[in-house]
């Protein structure tokens, strides 16, 4: 079973269903057809195999946590000392507006559901942790995981976040959402994008940080199309190349 750091679990009435990386949407996604656990090699049980979230990519000491510049770093900087400062300012919407190799797409944040999760994924993209990523699992009418510089389910930056899980019900088509392990306040900087109606199912244990508000129905469909069954290993390579954020 394809290793991640990260996992999405819903009962389902037919049986279990996961996404993102470990044991949900997590900084890994599970595949619907899974139902036991595995043992990883550390020796920690998850529902995917997956060891815990928040791995480094490696390469380089930490950064220091400070905030970006608003119109982005100058330097690519994907591992970090600790957690981000309070970065956004009160009252201002912040859009990101996502390039990958199918077109692009925009996320609405919503800092006032998710705080946390919102600022931590606008202090990621203006320091162009993003970019040049692949999204790695992709599973038909589940979800679209991305946001591991290594490509393999268990990358993150060097630290991880609290948990704000939304109320039940919210999730849709559309949503986007922190994944993260099935141990508490593990998120780091996997995310998925709802693309179905298994994906709005899931138990509202992720946090909801935006939505997809321009190019859901040809930008994000056309890379749900590279989706796969079972661990969702995309039939080609979907990338990220670019995440801007527009304030306003």
């Amino acid at each position: 079973m394809r290793r991640s750091t990260t996992v999405l679990v819903v009962l389902l009435a037919l049986g279990a269903l996961g996404a993102c990386g470990s044991d949900e949407p997590s900084e890994g996604v599970i595949d619907p057809a899974t139902t036991g656990a595995d043992t990883d090699d550390t020796g920690a049980t998850t529902l995917d195999g997956t060891p815990d979230a928040g791995t480094a990519p490696a390469g380089g000491a930490p950064a220091t946590s400070g905030c970006p510049p608003v119109e982005g770093a100058a330097t690519q900087t994907r591992t970090f000392a600790g957690p981000p400062p309070d970065c956004l300012e009160p009252g201002a919407v912040y859009d990101a507006v996502v390039t990958t190799n199918k077109g692009e797409f925009t996320i609405t944040l919503d800092p006032a559901s998710a705080p946390v999760a919102a600022n931590n994924f606008v202090f990621l993209a203006r320091n162009q942790y993003f970019d040049s990523t692949i999204c790695h699992r992709i599973i038909p009418n589940f979800v679209v995981q991305c946001g591991d510089p290594t490509g393999t389910g268990t990358g993150g930056p060097g630290y991880t976040i609290v948990d704000e899980p939304p109320a039940a019900g919210q999730y849709q088509v559309g949503s986007v959402a922190m994944a993260k392990t099935l141990n508490p306040n593990s998120a780091g900087s996997q995310f998925f994008l709802i693309t179905g109606s298994d994906g709005a199912a899931l138990p509202p244990d992720y946090a909801l940080f935006g939505s997809i508000t321009a190019g859901l129905d040809d930008t994000v469909a056309a890379m749900a199309a590279a989706g796969t069954p079972g661990d969702g290993v995309p039939s080609e390579p979907i990338e990220i190349q670019s995440v801007r954020i527009v304030q306003r």
